[in-house]
């Protein structure tokens, strides 16, 4: 049975006691509203380690002022029920205060150079410094062995990347696979605010993803590949931040390089999607 703890000492404590017993500890940091992407990432670490314990947090420092804090679905005992089942071993559940005991106006706050800046960085100043700075709590709390994250936030992962070589941190990170629904639409917690015809056309930024790695393939530039995704994108109703193709690292993407990634966010109505595909310019793109 999952335990749950929202006090800080008494997860420390329970940490200290699987260390003593020379247990590896794995961490799958989650925002909530869990779905089956965020159980594969438990299911990923059971392999790997003795005790598995996963965060829900709402985080409201990697928000912006118009964006949906407020709104953002809270499930905490459906959340424990799922990770139960996958397999999870604890679930830690701070409150603000917990996660900013000085406050959020005092808090320390950690800034990833950067890989911070382009893509969803240059669209959402400030997201992934509240990211790197929950992320850092996150790691000093509960000082896994391992953490998981999905590949869906590439961004993302690069950025923990950067914070943890830079900082030190001894804890090995492993990405897992882009979690799909039947018709390709990677699965997200935000996928609920779709409304009914939305939902029909959301499939499409997979599909374009998919196309613009087959143009390359067949010879087109990557800025053409993607301009035609933005097209296909606006033609179904997109409103598109941006689509790009990029080094697997996220440097620019240098013709005649084997590997790339294309990175997308888009809006339907009031719901920002976000999905990633890399691939080799030499076979077939990766579903992952």
């Amino acid at each position: 049975m999952i335990e749950t703890v929202d006090t800080l000492s008494v997860l420390r404590a329970r940490i200290l006691e699987w260390k003593r017993a020379g247990l590896r500890i794995g961490l799958v940091p989650t925002m909530g509203n869990l779905h089956a992407g965020h159980f594969s990432l438990v299911e990923a670490l059971r392999a790997r380690v003795d005790r598995v314990v996963a965060s829900v947090f709402v985080n409201p420092t990697q928000f912006g002022p118009n964006e949906d804090f407020a709104r953002y679905p809270r499930t905490p005992e459906r959340d424990a029920e799922g990770l139960d089942a996958a397999g999870c071993d604890l679930l830690w559940l701070p409150t603000v205060e917990a996660m900013y005991p000085l406050g959020l106006h005092n808090a320390v706050t950690v800034r990833v150079p950067g890989v911070s800046e382009i893509l969803d960085g240059a669209h959402r100043p400030g997201h992934f410094d509240g990211v790197a700075t929950v992320v850092a709590r996150l790691l000093n709390q509960v000082q896994p062995d391992v953490a998981a994250f999905g590949r869906k936030d590439y961004q993302q992962l690069a950025v923990i990347s950067h914070l943890v070589t830079d900082l030190a941190f001894p804890v090995d990170l492993l990405p897992v696979a882009i979690a799909r629904e039947p018709d390709g639409l990677a699965m997200s917690s935000r996928n609920q605010y779709l409304d009914t015809a939305s939902r029909a056309r959301a499939p499409a930024l997979y599909r374009s993803l998919l196309a613009l790695a087959q143009a390359m393939r067949s010879g087109s530039p990557a800025a053409e590949a993607a301009s035609q995704a933005i097209a296909a994108l606006r033609a179904e109703g997109f409103d598109v931040d941006y689509v790009e193709v990029r080094a697997p690292d996220l440097s620019p993407y240098l013709a005649g390089q084997p590997v790339a990634v294309a990175l997308a966010a888009a809006r339907l109505g009031g719901t920002r999607l976000i999905d990633n595909l890399e691939f080799r310019l030499d076979a077939a793109p990766s579903a992952g």
